[in-house]
């Protein structure tokens, strides 16, 4: 909220009234005009929220009608192995769903405007994460962008598939794929859409949804940048040291623990360490040599 700042000397006027009263009818009014403006937004929010309860079911019965002519109007599309983008879903959807794949939905849906109960997912053995969004001009908060770009990650991570859905598949679920594959990804905002518009060619976001898009892109720089843990790391556990003996064993009796070494904070000691590892290593037994490597464990 933004106040005047108050004068530091008192100035006496010709009736003797102190010139704080001034200033604090300054801050009165500049109270009150923070007051209209919040009440302006709130009404915006209402009157947006009324026009697509109205709009919800013209809307949705001319999206209906056009797949139904159109072959290239499609009520989702893959945006990649594991992740779909779409309009909502009817009843009937869910099985063909659970046939391609999907193990987890996001909605971003009002309750008026959604169309499957969750226990209906559930049922089909399929996770349900919802985000009530308003439509048009509404973009989904930063912790609930944070909570669908995990939910998407751990899903892929175990080789299921999401579907992410608003009511056409346009706007507020677009948001939500473009800061995924900005995250696990690695694009830009600009190339994430460029890429989600080959895909699916009708996505259209609002100001405040590219927007959100881009503050989350800058919002997740900004925290890589302050990690402590941020670079590369090499990743050794006791499973991958299993069937190996080294002399470096003996310097703490046999036990290592699992240990991540940022290469910015421990570079010297850890190329140290390993070179004393790899210099003696000895398979022990007959087993020959371990075939495995350091590869990324999924989520699941």
């Amino acid at each position: 909220m933004k106040i005047e700042e108050l004068l530091d000397e008192v100035v006496e006027s010709s009736d003797g009234r102190s010139s704080y009263s001034q200033d604090r009818q300054v801050v009165r009014r500049s109270k009150r005009q923070d007051r209209q403006v919040v009440r302006v937004d709130d009404a915006k929010r209402a009157l947006v929220g009324a026009g697509a309860r109205i709009l919800f079911y013209p809307t949705l019965l001319y999206n209906v009608f056009r797949n139904k002519i159109q072959a290239e109007f499609r009520w989702w599309d893959e945006i990649d192995q594991y992740l779909l983008l779409g309009a909502v879903p009817f009843p009937k959807d869910v099985p063909r769903l659970k046939q391609l794949g999907v193990g987890g939905v996001i909605t971003l849906n009002e309750p008026y405007e959604t169309l499957v109960p969750t226990k209906l997912y559930h049922a089909h053995g399929i996770d349900h994460l919802v985000i009530p969004t308003r439509d048009y001009l509404f973009a989904p908060s930063f912790v609930d962008i944070n909570q669908a770009v995990d939910f998407i990650h751990k899903n892929s991570s175990c080789g299921r598939t999401t579907y992410v859905h608003c009511k056409a598949g346009r706007g507020r679920s677009t948001t939500i794929v473009l800061c995924y594959l900005v995250e696990y990804k690695h694009m830009s905002p600009a190339a994430a859409l460029e890429y989600v518009r080959s895909r699916r060619p009708r996505v259209l976001l609002a100001p405040s949804q590219w927007k959100a898009v881009q503050e989350y892109k800058q919002h997740r720089l900004a925290s890589a940048a302050h990690s402590p843990s941020s670079g590369d790391a090499v990743l050794i556990t006791k499973a991958d040291l299993e069937g190996y003996r080294s002399s470096c064993d003996d310097d703490d009796g046999g036990k290592k623990n699992l240990a991540i070494v940022p290469r910015s904070a421990g570079a010297k000691l850890m190329i140290a360490r390993l070179t004393c590892l790899f210099a003696s290593l000895k398979v022990s037994g007959g087993f020959g040599p371990v075939p495995r490597q350091l590869t990324e464990a999924r989520a699941c």
